[in-house]
């Protein structure tokens, strides 16, 4: 039973990393074959695009912080890991919100960077607007990265 607590903690670690790396893998790869097809036709056009084609994967980076501050947490990066069942549990929770969040808003955010490109290749002296637009919806991965980051930060002071 000793190592459940481990068990969970290291599960919110990999949900967090794993869950926030999928969605920015999935809204990378969506934005860059609709970057690909403009840039065949406009080659000039790649750097204005690579931004909308990046901005999806910053959700992984956020989920990859949270996993390290979990392990960090729990004694596995330094220190001696050992953690009662609940302080897991609520590591576990503090891993969801980055993990789902980014997992969502990286593909919606990959959505709207696929308009941002449609409106790259039509008028490219727009390209601004179409980064704004895109760089909403990462206030929504940020707020995700936010909740995670306190709860990580603050289990231990619960004195479990």
């Amino acid at each position: 039973m000793e190592f459940l607590g481990m068990f969970f903690a290291l599960t919110g670690a990999v949900l967090a990393v794993t869950l926030a790396c999928v969605g920015s893998a999935k809204g990378v790869g969506i934005a860059s074959e609709a970057a690909a097809a403009v840039i065949i036709d406009d080659p000039s056009k790649f750097a204005k695009l690579l931004i909308l084609q990046l901005l999806p994967g910053t959700q992984g980076l956020y989920g990859l912080v949270v996993a390290v501050m979990i392990l960090l947490k729990i004694g596995v990066l330094g220190g001696s890991p050992d953690i009662s069942l609940l302080a897991g549990l609520l590591y576990l929770v503090a891993g969801l919100p980055v993990g789902i969040g980014g997992l969502i808003s990286a593909i919606a955010q990959a959505r709207v960077a696929v308009t941002g490109i449609t409106i790259v290749a039509k008028k490219p002296s727009e390209s601004s607007k179409a980064i704004i637009s895109a760089t909403l919806v990462e206030f929504y991965a940020l707020l995700s990265f936010i909740s995670s980051f306190l709860m990580v930060m603050n289990i231990e002071k619960l004195g479990l």
